[in-house]
């Protein structure tokens, strides 16, 4: 594939955002002047202050501007930032003093264009990524994972290596801003309420993950999970356009010629036609119907590009699960105690559930609430789980929807004011046999700077717990 836009010069060219991706796409355009590029401001927004890294991009050259939403300048390209809305004071200045207004995504695409896959959904998109680059580099081919994962793809290109592939995690806010990107596999696990208050609506949302499949053509592969309603319309739209579509679905056996789906336990992908057995569904590391999809997922991916099945089967029975997300940390008691503080909207609670026996489980909700509804997890909830204890500023709201659902079930609803004093309560509760499991439903903000230092918390009550015990 090549771009019409590689090696073209960049002239006067702006970044929105003080944050590692404005940082790294500001490292990358100071080594291209002054050859591609005539300037580079970086523009913080109007809570930004200078830091040392600032300072540094100051002495290589860049104009750095901190305490403003407006910019004061004119400019060839901007780049923004995810997490800076379209409808912001900060993104209509840009559009207003630039040519062109693009993501960061976009803009490491167009420098460098071959060799990419994507992946995008609400949730499971981490999981599926690494699980996906790992596949590739199993089968031996160099990738290096992208994105939203957390490592900026501009950061990257200077220095990829010839041959490699980007597998790109790519969240809503990054593909609301993506024009030309054209990955040679996109795949789409699944669209359930998010980031409502940043798009504006579901729809909006739905759109802006939709983008992924935008400049897909009869040589590339969509993958799209089934398994929910807008996905299956989604589905419906690419093969429409002619496009082969990959349907994947862990409840049925999609009859079309390129799919993936379990069928008597075992995974299953269908390439034109030709159907490829992988692993059994017991013998994967990764545990839950959600995990089933996403294997689903990054399987097909790799197939397309060329790795073996046995390549593919042997990665599957040993990748390992993901910090904070199905995150087994230890058993004390005979109780089960596991990290899945990434779990922050509803449907990735709902998901996780699956991943343990019925009526065994004490939940742990709660923190930042977004204010979406709550009948459906209530509903998982009661029907999975012994006890659930709801803790922080969400505590409160969801323990009202959980007892409205009690009654019926036997599902024991506790409360408490904070993580820590709510673990205390769900080990007090708790039962051999049981397993305590940390999937809050809600984003960490109300006490943690992020899901990340929430996981680190919790197993750190599960050390101080295992201190006195034999801890296993």
């Amino acid at each position: 594939m090549q771009s019409s836009f590689a090696a073209q010069p960049l002239g006067r060219v702006c970044v929105l955002g003080l944050g590692r991706t404005g940082f790294g796409v500001a490292d990358y355009l100071v080594d291209l002047m002054p050859s591609r590029v005539t300037s580079v401001d970086l523009y913080g927004g109007a809570r930004s202050v200078p830091s040392e890294r600032t300072e540094e991009l100051v002495e290589r050259g860049v104009r750095v501007v901190c305490g403003t939403d407006e910019l004061d300048g004119t400019y060839d390209l901007a780049i923004v930032s995810p997490g800076i809305p379209e409808s912001s004071a900060f993104f209509a200045s840009a559009c207003a003093h630039a040519a062109s207004v693009i993501g960061e995504p976009e803009f490491a695409w167009r420098e460098s264009p071959e060799r990419w896959v994507a992946i995008t959904g609400t949730n499971g998109k981490t999981t599926t990524t690494l699980l996906a680059t790992e596949l590739l580099e199993m089968g031996g081919l160099a990738a290096k994972a992208v994105g939203n994962v957390g490592v900026v793809a501009t950061g990257e290109v200077a220095h990829r290596a010839e041959g490699s592939w980007f597998v790109a995690e790519l969240s809503s806010f990054q593909l609301v801003t993506a024009y030309e990107l054209h990955p040679r596999v996109a795949c789409l696990l699944n669209i359930t309420p998010d980031h409502l208050e940043w798009h504006g609506s579901l729809d909006a949302y739905a759109e802006a993950k939709e983008r992924i499949f935008a400049n897909l053509d009869e040589n590339d592969l969509a993958v799209v999970s089934v398994d929910d309603d807008r996905c299956r319309e989604v589905a419906a739209r690419l093969e429409e356009r002619g496009l082969r579509v990959c349907r994947v679905s862990v409840f049925e056996v999609p009859d079309t010629p390129n799919a993936a789906f379990l069928r008597e336990g075992r995974l299953v992908v269908r390439r034109d036609g030709r159907e490829v057995p992988l692993v059994r569904r017991e013998n994967m590391t990764l545990k839950g119907d959600h995990n089933v999809q996403n294997v689903l997922v990054a399987s097909a991916l790799a197939l397309e590009v060329g790795i073996s099945d046995a390549a593919v089967s042997q990665v599957l029975m040993s990748f390992s699960p993901l910090e904070h997300r199905i995150e087994p940390c230890g058993e004390l008691g005979g109780v089960q105690y596991v990290n899945d503080s990434k779990a922050t909207n509803v449907d990735s609670v709902e998901k996780a559930l699956t991943a343990f026996e019925p009526g065994k489980v004490v939940l742990l909700l709660g923190g930042y609430d977004k204010g979406t509804s709550l009948d459906s997890l209530a509903r998982a909830v009661a029907k999975r789980c012994r006890v659930a204890v709801c803790y922080g500023a969400a505590g409160p709201r969801i323990a009202a929807a959980l007892r409205d659902v009690h009654v019926a079930s036997g599902l024991v609803v506790a409360e408490e004011a904070h993580l820590a004093q709510a673990f205390d309560r769900a080990v007090a509760l708790a039962r051999r046999g049981d397993v305590v499991l940390l999937s809050p439903a809600c984003s960490s903000f109300d006490e943690f700077s992020s899901f990340h230092e929430r996981g680190e918390v919790f197993k750190g009550l599960v050390a101080r717990l295992g201190a006195s015990g034999s801890l296993a």
